[in-house]
């Protein structure tokens, strides 16, 4: 690994960890792009199973300064997580046998989706009271199950799909949503990379240089977090936005890679 690999390699992980901290989610999204466009990852699987393990790291980070400044909803977090782990551990078995680029492709357009959700949502306080009961349970279970399968298909750690997993869930705030993402973000991304780790898929040194500049990249992130939650629906515009925009530009190139443009 070259010098500039190594400099491209923090910046990159620099972002990825900001957009986590700020957002909860799209930094994998991110992660598999940067690495194949900016750092020179040739392999896609690869990039897809180191992205995997870095996203997992730079997220148990962020979810530590969320933590502190009490932003996690710990039991209804952690019940969407335990049900997506065995959904991803199937979802990358199976997304490890399709052709990437078409998974892609097939991600952009969920992604889309997902943002049309986040923007009729925008505006809406939520509960901050809330917490684990039987009317949520069974809602928290469901999502958990239906995210981790995507997590581990597509190879990401599907921060964007657990944000609204949880509002939806449970009724909670946007910002108690991005804190309480990066529970399930860091369990998905760590089954994810197992499953890929034993096929031989990933690049320690450069998922350990990822690591490194999101934990900068995360710092940041999740103390802007904290102060966009003061306006009302900003951390769900930001959301969207961020998906919209990764959406068409990989949408852009997975056409331009399978000849349709």
């Amino acid at each position: 690994m070259t010098l500039m690999q190594i400099l491209l390699g923090l910046l990159a992980g620099g972002a990825v960890g900001f957009t986590l901290g700020l957002v909860g989610g799209g930094g994998s999204i991110l992660a598999v792009p940067l690495m194949v466009y900016l750092v020179g990852v040739r392999d896609p699987h690869v990039a897809i199973g180191t992205s995997a393990l870095a996203v997992a790291a730079n997220a148990f980070i962020g979810l530590a300064g969320h933590a502190r400044k009490r932003n996690v909803k710990w039991r209804c977090a952690a019940t969407f997580a335990l049900a997506g782990v065995v959904g991803a551990w199937f979802g990358a078995m199976l997304g490890k046998s399709m052709d990437g680029q078409k998974l892609l492709a097939l991600f952009a357009l969920l992604m889309l989706v997902v943002a049309g959700l986040m923007f009729r949502s925008r505006g809406r306080e939520g509960d901050p009271t809330v917490v684990l009961n039987r009317g949520n349970a069974p809602k928290l279970l469901g999502a958990g199950a239906a995210t981790g399968l995507l997590s581990g298909f597509f190879g990401i750690g599907g921060g964007f799909l657990v944000v609204p997993g949880l509002i939806a869930s449970t009724g909670m705030p946007i910002l108690f949503a991005v804190g309480s993402s990066l529970v399930a973000v860091t369990a998905f991304g760590l089954t994810t990379a197992l499953s890929y780790a034993t096929s031989g898929l990933i690049d320690w040194p450069l998922a350990g240089i990822f690591v490194c500049g999101g934990a900068v990249g995360s710092f940041f992130g999740t103390r802007i977090a904290t102060r966009l939650a003061d306006r009302k629906g900003a951390l769900s515009m930001v959301l969207a936005v961020l998906i919209v925009g990764v959406a068409l530009y990989m949408l852009y190139r997975t056409a331009s890679e399978l000849g349709l443009i």
